[in-house]
């Protein structure tokens, strides 16, 4: 074989080592690509449901003897008038009514389990909103259907929680249109509940909404003047040396340990409230301050030397060089790595769980100093629930995690975006 040939034959090789390492890559990039599609379409597919739910429409009687007013001879109703009212007994009524052929009190047990054991809140706030209805017509009302029900009508799925006379009386209300499947806005208005019916994340999305903010407020400023400090003031000694290696350590950290942190510090030392956004926030920020000072650092280096050297020679002072051109220019990278690591926090689970962020909360966060959760732990809690129909809550609950974190990457590209452009 001539040389001629060898170099042909090398060539044919090296040719074929690239297009199988490409293809390699673009299988790798494929494989990738096809299993996010396979995870997004498995999640929204189980969180479709939590969208809907199932409605039943009853007659409920409006006149004073029902209501129990009849002694009340007032014709306003005030709120001890509006707190005598027996609305569970209502409901009751109501569904005796639309199946009179029930009469043992077994049946009469499988007939009110049609019905959410919230329909009595849903009904007293109805009348608390428009007293006015008292004394007159019958309310219709759409109540919501028990989370069984609720499942067994969507999926039309027999399980062993639905009775099969409870199914009979589903089939009923089919023939008479008096249950349907409605939008759920209360799974965006209500907090957490036992009931699935009744659950919702106004609650967890506040939380998370306090706890990131304190959580910028403090990261931010906090991470980008360490990582100006530290690349443009800092002498070159063994102390700066030390820093530079704990932060890079503290980067690889888990996260459970500034749980600990948190725990031992904020709470068991400063005495601060557990599980309040503020120590949640602070931990945090604890988590993602060395993210934030590494970004920084990087981009800070990133800015030409040229830029620093001209503005120097030009008569400028070393703070006024930094903060009015190395900066500017590094803006881009340092807002990215802020929204990265704020992003990781939004997404974090052990650290909160660590100073009491998991326990079961009601009430809607006013505040940083009030008791809260996030929408992760919220993820967490349901996810370990019995019943089946907090698995679609899950589901959309992760959906509405996934869209949070999509809408705040997108905010640092085009943050990123706009400051290249004003370079």
């Amino acid at each position: 074989m001539n040389n001629t040939e060898t170099v042909k034959a090398g060539l044919r090789k090296r040719y074929s080592r690239e297009k199988r390492f490409q293809f390699y890559g673009k299988a790798a990039v494929m494989s990738g690509f096809i299993f996010l599609i396979f995870l997004l379409f498995d999640i929204t597919s189980k969180a479709i449901p939590a969208f809907n739910i199932t409605e039943i429409l009853l007659d409920i009687p409006m006149d004073r003897v029902s209501l129990n007013l009849s002694n009340n001879k007032s014709l306003s109703i005030d709120d001890a008038a509006l707190a005598s009212i027996d609305y569970g007994g209502l409901v009751k009524r109501a569904l005796r009514t639309q199946f009179p052929e029930v009469t043992s009190r077994k049946q009469k047990k499988l007939l009110y389990k049609l019905i959410s054991s919230g329909a009595k809140f849903e009904l007293r706030q109805q009348l608390s909103d428009n007293p006015e209805l008292i004394g007159g017509e019958p309310l219709s009302i759409w109540f919501k259907a028990d989370d069984d029900i609720d499942t067994f009508y969507k999926f039309e799925r027999i399980t062993s929680r639905v009775n099969p006379e409870q199914i009979a009386f589903i089939e009923t209300l089919k023939t008479q249109s008096r249950i349907r499947t409605a939008l759920n806005f209360d799974f965006f208005t209500n907090s957490d509940s036992r009931e699935p019916e009744q659950a919702g994340i106004k609650g967890a999305l506040l939380g998370s909404f306090w706890t990131l903010l304190v959580t910028l407020l403090v990261s931010l400023p906090v991470g980008i003047a360490a990582a100006i400090y530290l690349e443009e003031f800092a002498p070159q000694n063994r102390l700066t040396d030390f820093i530079e290696i704990n932060i890079n350590n503290l980067a690889a950290v888990p996260s459970i340990v500034f749980g600990l942190l948190g725990l031992a510090v904020f709470i068991n030392f400063f005495g601060m409230p557990r599980s309040a956004p503020l120590v949640g926030g602070l931990v945090l920020s604890l988590m993602t301050l060395p993210t934030i000072i590494i970004s920084s650092r990087a981009a800070i280096k990133s800015v030409p030397p040229s830029l620093k050297e001209a503005a120097l020679g030009l008569g400028a002072s070393h703070m006024q060089t930094v903060f009015h051109h190395v900066l500017p220019q590094a803006m881009p990278g340092v807002l990215t790595g802020a929204i990265i690591g704020m992003a990781q926090a939004l997404g974090e689970t052990a650290p909160l769980l660590m100073i009491g962020m998991v326990a079961f909360i009601v009430d809607v966060p006013g505040g940083v100093m009030d008791s809260a959760t996030v929408l992760p732990v919220q993820i967490f809690l349901w996810a370990d629930s019995p019943e089946s129909a907090f698995t679609a809550l899950t589901a959309a609950t992760i959906l509405v995690l996934l869209v949070f974190l999509t809408v705040m990457n997108a905010l640092a590209i085009m943050l990123r975006n706009y400051f290249e452009r004003q370079r």
